[in-house]
Formats: structure tokens, sequence, C-alpha cells
């Protein structure tokens, strides 16, 4: 542990501080107006006209970074006592036709033509707010987290307003941010701001302040200021009461085989105590209509993770979400109110999250679940507890204390799981360096074990030629993170039906080399080596991937990837892994792959990615192939099939297999406020075919009336509900649930 944070202090002495201090080379002022400013798409009030102050000559992203835009792009800024304007005019060269994903709410930036704006009002180089529209006026919103370093989250909604205006030669959009929707440090004159501008017709991205093409156009670190003319002061109250009441009838076809109805209400309450503190509040929340998951095949010996889609869980879910690693996750948002897919009834929850002055952000949460007798789980409560404090620049030091108290237990008294921890991470100015250090506990019932510790630490370097990482992992075999995700710690015996754990190291180098030829074919490609090794506590590897791999970036936004692995597995005990070969043998695996991707160009109606594995796997052989084709009828429909085929050969005793998952999607917005999807998904791994439809309407800025439809069938049987002349399918369970939720502001 000494030697840890020997090396911990040396990083944080040598790293924090950034060797270049990039000062703002874009600067606009915000005239402030007492005149009404309608939100058609024109610019058609006086205070348009007289504002002099623009952001235009905006910087190539992509295909290079090294030159102005072709795109012309012209943006003003006005501001009111309650509401942000942005009026932008979209200049075009081409006329061909635009590039729409959808009328969607929510679509994706890289995929259609767009103007953004990013704002970070703390200037803290942290968290940020996105918002966009495409030229059709379809709105997208999103948070902007650790530094703009894993783009936008666009599972954050909130009420804004925009119109867009298509004419010759140009597009105009104009957006009314309302302060009641931000966060932001009162009577600050000066908030950090940039534009984004995607011009799919040309097939170039472009930003008001340059942002290299190997960052994402949302990064924090690279924006220009916008100065107010009367700096924004304290919110007053302000409050948003969401309810909700839905209608649900489902019924189990293998279970009682009886219809069951249930009517359900609820609400959200988001309540704003300062202008960048929150209080959210949820009583008997109701998820009916959250995207379903999109199903995996699993060929590994862990679980899989699947995101978090829950409103209440998202905004600010960073501060939670981000302590520890993908693998090592002190807190987990969905082992709360699901159960091995299944869901359980959430009764209350609160959360206050936000900034205290400008280097603080705290976040607490407190959850209860009843008490479930069919699926036999306990009530349970569940508390987090989290701070940041910023230092040096952009970098923060964050503590987080996660408890999960089981009540109704037929012990007395109940059972605690405690996870607390600090993180240092490390983002430099000019984000060209980035890293993370951590050390977590573990209690059970207030009391630690031998090895129930955790601790990892992650160094980056990315410039526009190189990237180099660094990455350390240890998690002690009785770390018990509960409420967190730590699959790799478990180890089951098949043979006999134990869950055993394991400590483990591991050590993840990489390093890659980009290149960018003078080609009017190839925007640039990449070559690069890469390791990760997991070995047990005597140092024995259990798990080493070496891997040489590359890619090439075409002009057209088309792309190539490959890459050859080489594998050595040890299996301590026997297990299934594909679910259908029967338990491979214990013992150490060494065998080899080589992949293959190819994704098309984007913009054109009809695009499409392929992709195939082939190789050894264990003592076998495997050949994969995933498919995804996609037809868009813009600005309405998109027509998508996605399709993953694993062929496994094994030897005796072990089973060949075959692993099918077949996914095909419509989604047809009829308005902007009309929006219809139908998704199935065939999976022959976990013997499911799953339907799911629904229609949103939304009536009203963030009021929804929902209709989800869902079915589940098992294939591959020879009855379909008693009746033999359906041979392929039998119904597991059905349902259909309307939901109707209405946003009051105060």
């Amino acid at each position: 542990m000494r030697r840890l944070l020997t090396i911990l202090g040396i990083f944080l002495t040598t790293l924090s501080v950034d060797a270049r201090n990039l000062d703002s080379i874009n600067h606009i002022f915000a005239p402030f107006t007492t005149e009404e400013i309608i939100i058609d798409g024109e610019a058609s009030e006086r205070s348009w006209a007289v504002n002099s102050s623009t952001a235009q000559d905006f910087f190539q992203n992509f295909p290079y970074d090294t030159s102005y835009a072709v795109s012309k792009t012209i943006v003003k800024v006005l501001q009111d006592e309650d509401n942000i304007y942005v009026f932008a005019t979209l200049y075009d060269t081409s006329s061909k036709d635009f590039v729409v994903q959808s009328l969607k709410r929510d679509w994706s930036y890289p995929r259609s033509d767009a103007f953004v704006v990013s704002f970070e009002p703390f200037n803290d180089y942290n968290n940020g707010f996105s918002f966009g529209v495409n030229p059709y006026g379809a709105q997208r919103e999103g948070l902007i987290e650790n530094g703009g370093n894993g783009g936008v989250g666009t599972a954050w909604d909130n009420k804004w307003y925009a119109q867009t205006k298509r004419k010759n030669g140009y597009w105009t959009a104009e957006f009314q941010i309302p302060l009641k929707s931000l966060r932001y440090k009162a009577d600050l004159k000066k908030w950090r701001i940039n534009f984004a501008r995607n011009n799919l017709k040309i097939n170039e991205n472009s930003t008001w302040y340059p942002v290299p093409r190997v960052l994402n156009i949302a990064v924090l670190s690279h924006m220009g200021k916008v100065e107010w003319e009367r700096p924004f002061g304290k919110n007053g109250f302000n409050a948003a009461f969401i309810p909700y009441v839905t209608g649900a009838a489902s019924r189990d076809y293998q279970g009682a085989n009886t219809t069951e109805t249930k009517p359900n209400v609820g609400f959200d309450a988001k309540i704003v105590l300062t202008s960048s503190l929150n209080l959210d509040l949820t009583v008997n929340p109701d998820f009916s209509q959250v995207d379903v998951d999109v199903q995996q095949l699993n060929l590994t010996r862990f679980n899989l993770f699947f995101p978090e889609r829950r409103q209440f869980f998202i905004e600010n879910s960073d501060l939670f979400a981000r302590f520890g690693f993908r693998q090592i996750r002190p807190f987990f948002s969905r082992r709360i109110g699901l159960q091995d897919g299944q869901v359980l009834p959430i009764v209350a929850g609160a959360r206050l999250s936000g900034k205290l002055g400008t280097k603080w952000r705290i976040g607490a949460m407190n959850i209860q679940t009843a008490r479930q007798a069919s699926t036999n789980s306990p009530a349970t409560n569940y508390s987090v507890a989290a701070f940041q404090r910023q230092v040096f620049t952009a970098s923060n030091i964050a503590g987080i204390f996660v408890n999960k108290w089981v009540q109704d237990l037929d012990t007395n008294p109940g059972y605690n799981n405690t996870v607390f921890g600090l993180d240092y991470n490390l983002l430099s100015k000019n984000n060209k360096w980035r890293g993370k250090f951590f050390y977590h506990q573990s209690l059970n019932n207030g009391k630690s074990q031998e090895q129930g510790e955790a601790h990892a630490s992650w160094l980056m370097y990315n410039d526009i030629n190189w990237f180099a990482m660094w990455n350390h992992e240890f998690v002690g075999k009785n770390y018990n993170a509960e409420v967190g995700f730590t699959p790799r710690i478990f180890i089951r015996d098949d043979a006999v039906g134990i869950t055993y754990r394991q400590s483990y190291w591991r050590l993840e180098p990489e390093i890659k080399r980009r290149f960018y030829p003078k080609s009017k074919v190839i925007n640039s490609y990449e070559i690069g080596l890469y390791n990760s090794t997991y070995a047990d506590t005597s140092f024995t590897i259990n798990d080493m991937v070496n891997s040489l791999f590359g890619n090439f970036q075409f002009q057209n936004s088309a792309r190539i990837d490959w890459s050859y692995r080489m594998r050595n597995v040890l299996l301590y005990y026997p297990i299934d892994i594909t679910g259908n070969s029967g338990n491979f043998a214990a013992g150490r695996y060494l065998f080899n792959e080589a992949r293959l991707n190819f994704q098309s160009d984007r913009r054109r109606p009809f695009f499409y990615t392929v992709g195939g594995i082939v190789g050894d796997f264990y003592s076998g052989s495997r050949t994969s192939l995933t498919a995804e084709a996609n037809l868009r009828v813009q600005p309405k429909a998109i027509f998508s099939l996605s399709y993953r085929r694993e062929d496994v050969n094994m030897p005796s005793p072990n089973q060949s297999t075959v692993l099918t998952l077949i996914g095909p999607r419509v989604e047809y917005n009829f308005t902007k406020k009309w929006f219809s999807t139908l998704f199935v998904q065939y999976n022959t791994q976990s013997e499911n075919m799953n339907i799911n439809a629904r229609v949103q309407y939304r009536f009203a800025p963030m009021s929804d009336l929902f209709i989800v439809f869902s079915e589940n069938y098992l294939p591959n049987t020879t009855q379909f509900m008693g009746n033999e002349d359906f041979p392929f399918l039998s119904i597991k369970n059905r349902a259909l649930t309307v939901k109707l939720s209405y946003w009051f502001n105060s």
C-alpha cells in the first residue's frame, strides 16, 4: 500500500500541472435584451439585428483539423433574465439532400447534419451541457461528463425550445434555453462555450474553437468564451413535478396462465435548491417506457455489462458511477430495482447533487426497495454519498461511500455491505494526459476482511500522432461490492455448482501510432500493440491477450478495423462457456484468432457493417459473423437488421454448437411529436425471442403518452399456446402497458 501511494504521489507531482497554457482565442459577447424573442427560426427581432458580436470562421475537425471550414456558419447569442438565446445561420456549398437520421429526439450527432452548442458554466473543465438540432428541427440535449472525453450522454432530458428553417443555400436554427434547465455558477461573467456543425453533405465536421480530430467535438478542454452583459444571478425557487399514471395487463403462459391487470401511480420531482444544486425525488417510479436492453451473445466466462437507461439515475450520474473502472465499479445503479432482468419495486428515492462553490461537487442518494415474495427479494435500502474536489486546472480528488442494508432477513439485525474509497482523476488542460488512481475497501456488517480491497492506476497520453496507455489493477477475493460490478473475482465450478472468489492482478499496456497520408481515398490509418494480462496472487497467468491491431479511416467516412489476437487462458475448473457445448476441461489453453470489420459510408441512405472472426477457440475452433444493415428513409424512418452467428466446433466429448442472434428494428416517426419503434430479438443462446413495440406521443414539452407492448417466446419447441399447428414458437409471457406523464413547472 505504501509503495502504491508513493507511485501515486510521483504521478500527481509530475503530471497534473499542464505544461501548456492554452488561452482562449475565441470570444463572443451576449447582449442583454428585454425584447420578446419568438422562437421561429427567423432572426426578425431587432435584438438579433443590432447584435454585432458573432462566432464564425469555424475550424475543421474532420476530414482535417489544420484549416478553416468550407461550410460557413455564423452564430449569435442573447440573454434575458431567464433564458439564453442562440441563433445560427448555416450556409451550404452543396445542393445535395440533407443527411438526417430521424425526427426522433436525441438522434446521433455523427450520423446527422446538425448544429450544436455546448456550455461549460463552471469553468472547471469537467461537466457541461449540450443542445443541438438537425435541419428538420428535431432536438437533442445531453450532459457532458468526464471533460467530454466520452462524448455526450443523451439519456438526460430537460425543457428547452428550438425551431429551424430550411432555405435556398442555407438553413437557420434558433434556440431558447431556460436557465431553469441548467446548473451554473451564479454571477460568473464568462462561461466557456463552443459551437459545432456537422455537414455530411460534404462530409465536414467543424467547430468554432478548434478541436483536434483525435478528440470528441464536445471536449471541454477546447472551448471559447461567452461574456454575458449581465451575469446570471441565483435562480429563484424552481421545481418540476412529474406525475404519471399507468395501466398494465400481463399474462404468464408458463405460470398461472391468467391475465393480471395493474394500475399504478407515482411521481418524480426536481427541486432546484440553488443555481448549481439540485434535489431529485421519486415515489413509486415506473420505468415501463425505457428502451429494452439490446441482447448479446456471451462467449466469455463472466457477466455482461448493460448500461443504465432509467431517467431518475441519469442526471449527475457520473458523480456516482465514475468511481473505479468498467469492471471494478463500487456503485452500479442497475443493482437497484433490477434482479436477473426482473423489475423490483422501488418505494421511493431521493438524490441531492450539484456544485458547492467553484471547487466542490457533492452527491447523496437514498433509495428504498420493497420486499417481493415472487422473486424472494428482501426489502433493501441503498445509500450512496460522493464528493469531488477540483485540483489544479481540470483534475479532481473524489470520494465515495456505498451502503446496502438488507432489512427483512430471518436473522436480526439486518445485513450491511459497505464500500468506500478515494479516486484521483487526472486531466490535463490540453486533454493530452488523462489518468485515474484509486483505492477502495469493502466491509461486511462493518468488518473488513483480508484481501477486501481494490486498487488501480491508469495513465494515458494521446496526441495527434501517438496514443500510449498503462494500467494496473488489483481486486482482492474478499472485495465485495454488492451494489457494484466486479465480474472477474468470481469463478464457478460447474462440476459441483459452487461459486468461488479469487484475487487477481491485471497489467494492460497499449501503444499505437497514427498516420495521415496525402490521399483522396484514405484519411488516416493507425497500427498498434495491446496486451492484457490477468494473474492470481502467485502471478500465475490465468488470462492473457496479445494483439496486433490497426484500422483505416476513409475520406467518405467508411472504415476498416483489423486485429490478430493470441490468447492464453487457464481454466481452474470445468465450465460450459457457450452454454450449449458441455463443460470445457480444466487446464491451460493457447489459441489465436483474426478479426476484420468493415463499416460503409454512413451518409448514404443504405449503409452497413460486416465483420468476422476466424481462429481457434480453446481446444476447438470458432467462426463468427456479424452484420448490420440500415436503410434510412429520411427524415421519418429507419429500418435496420442486426445479425450475429457463432459457429463453435469442439472435439469430443464437447459438443459443437451454433449460436444465433437476430434483431430487426423499425423506427417510424410520424412527426416531431409522434414516434414508434418495433424491435424483435431472437437469441438461441438464451432460448428467447422478444418482441417490443412502443408508441410515444409528446403532447407537451417533456410530457408523454406511451403505449408499450411486449412478448417473449421460447423458440424451437413443438407447441404454440397449446396448438401443435405452430411448431416453432411457444409463448412465455405477454404484456401491454399504457403510461401518461406530465411535466408541471413552478
